[in-house]
C-alpha cells in the first residue's frame, strides 16, 4: 500500500517508517524538516508536508492509501507558547488539519496515536487535548486505528537516554519527584510493528488500542534496570516535584527553555496500558525493557 507518515523525521516516524517498508508497503515521509539535514530511510520519499499549513497536506497525501500521524512538536513536552509549540496548536490542531486533508484526498484508513489516559475530564490539559483528538478522527467517517502509547523509549529518545547522559559524568541520577511513578515502558519497535500490523487488518478497523511494555514499572526501577545495562552504578537522587515545579517556573525563562513546571508534571504522571485488547488482537510480542535497551547500547 502507498502510506504517507506525517513526521515521519521524528522518533516515533522514524521507527514506523522502518516497519512499514519491512512490511513491504511504499512510505512517504511528510514532515516540514529538510530531508538533506534530517536524512530519512533511503527505500522512502519525502513530501514537505506541514500539519500547521493545511494547503501543503493536499499534494502530500494526493494518492495515499494509509495515513499515519506520528506528528511531535520539536523539544515535546517542553511547550513554547513563543514559537507556536503546544500541545493544543500541534497535537490538536495538527492532527485536526491532518485528518481533514486525509478525507478530502479519499485516504481509506487513518492511524493516530493518542496517549494512555487521555479523557475529556483528565487531569492534565495535553491529556484532554489528546482526547479531542481521538474525537475528531472517530466523527471524521474515516476508517481509523488509534494506539494510546505508554512512555516510548528507544535509541534516539530524549528521556531515557538523559539519565544515561547524566551517569556520563555524575555519580548520582538525578530524578524528580519520589521515582515511583508507575508506567509500563514501551520499546519504539513494538510501536512500529503494531502500526505496521494494523495496515489491512479488518481486527484493528475502527478501534483502539492501549499499547505498552509487558511489565508495569516504577521510573526508579526503569532507570535501575538500564544502568545494569549499560553496566554503571550510580544512586538515584530525587527532587520534590514541588520543588522542581517552582524551579521550572523561573529557568522556564532561560535560553532554550529547559523545563517548565508543565513538562514536571508530564514526566511525573502515571501512563500504565491495559494491553489485553491489543495482545488479542495483534498476538504480537511487547518487548522486556532490559531486553529493548540492550538492542542499542550493546550496539553503540
Amino acid at each position: 500500500m502507498n502510506i504517507v507518515v506525517a513526521g515521519g523525521t521524528g522518533f516515533l516516524g522514524r521507527e514506523i517508517t522502518r516497519a512499514l517498508l519491512e512490511a513491504g508497503h511504499q512510505v512517504t515521509v511528510a514532515s516540514r524538516s529538510n530531508p538533506q539535514k534530517e536524512p530519512i530511510d533511503a527505500r522512502a520519499r519525502w513530501v514537505r508536508g506541514d500539519v500547521m499549513e493545511p494547503d501543503s497536506l493536499a499534494q502530500a497525501l494526493a494518492g495515499s492509501d494509509v495515513v499515519v500521524d506520528a506528528v511531535q512538536f520539536p523539544n515535546s513536552p517542553i511547550e513554547n507558547p513563543r514559537k507556536g509549540l503546544t500541545f493544543e496548536r500541534i497535537d490538536l490542531g495538527g492532527t485536526r488539519n491532518l485528518v481533514d486533508a486525509a478525507r478530502a484526498a479519499g485516504v481509506g484508513h487513518f492511524i493516530g496515536l493518542s496517549g494512555v489516559g487521555a479523557a475529556e475530564d483528565a487531569e492534565y490539559p495535553w491529556l484532554r487535548y489528546k482526547w479531542e483528538e481521538e474525537q475528531h478522527i472517530i466523527a471524521s467517517g474515516l476508517t481509523y486505528t488509534i494506539f494510546r502509547p505508554s512512555w516510548i523509549y528507544g535509541e534516539r529518545d530524549v528521556a531515557l537516554n538523559r539519565f544515561l547522559g547524566f551517569a556520563k559524568f555524575l555519580p548520582f541520577i538525578p530524578v524528580i519527584g519520589n521515582g515511583k511513578t508507575r508506567i509500563n515502558p514501551l520499546f519504539v519497535r513494538d510501536l512500529g510493528v503494531h502500526v505496521a500490523a494494523a495496515v489491512g487488518n479488518e481486527a484493528a478497523r475502527n478501534r483502539m488500542f492501549e499499547l505498552g511494555g509487558p511489565a508495569v514499572m516504577t521510573m526508579d526501577e526503569i532507570i535501575r534496570v538500564t544502568l545494569k545495562v549499560a553496566g554503571k552504578r550510580r544512586f538515584l537522587l530525587h527532587a520534590p516535584k514541588p520543588l522542581m515545579k517552582l524551579v521550572a517556573g523561573v529557568i522556564q525563562f532561560a535560553p532554550g527553555r529547559p523545563l517548565t513546571p508543565g513538562a514536571v508534571d508530564f514526566i511525573t504522571m502515571d501512563g500504565v496500558a491495559d494491553t489485553s485488547s491489543l495482545t488479542e488482537t495483534f498476538g504480537l510480542a511487547l518487548t522486556p525493557l532490559e531486553q529493548g535497551v540492550s538492542t542499542y547500547l550493546h550496539n553503540s
